[in-house]
């Protein structure tokens, strides 16, 4: 079992900079993959970015590349979310969430736990 919780969002001016952090309760933090998700309104959850288990390997929706950055503390069982340059349209509540597995997917079903979810609002 794995308890998420997200911190780190808010709102923010275009051009501008946050960094949202999950950490994680329980023991297998450090065998899964990580993965990052976004839901706006009335739109479907959509997938951010992902790394694997160690943090090897990192994956990124093309709408986001070159401007966030995965990472992960095993020590800390923490996984960060650094989003620069952020524009209107990256506004959403973003979600962490554990893998089953170990690899860095991109699929909302390759996930087994849920964080509850921080709103970022990108606006002048």
């Amino acid at each position: 079992q794995l308890q998420l919780i997200e911190s780190g969002g808010g709102l923010v001016q275009p051009g501008g900079s946050l960094r949202l952090s999950c950490t994680a309760s329980g023991r297998t933090f450090s065998t899964r993959g990580m993965g990052w998700f976004r839901q706006a309104p009335r739109k479907e959850r959509e997938f951010v970015a992902a790394i694997t288990w160690r943090g090897g390997f990192t994956y990124y929706a093309d709408s986001v590349k070159g401007r966030f950055t995965i990472s992960r503390d095993n020590a800390k069982n923490t996984v960060f979310l650094q989003m620069n340059s952020l524009k209107p349209e990256d506004t959403a509540v973003y979600y962490c969430a554990a893998g089953s597995g170990s690899g860095a997917d991109t699929g909302v079903r390759d996930y087994d736990y849920w964080g509850q979810g921080t709103q970022v609002t990108v606006s002048s």
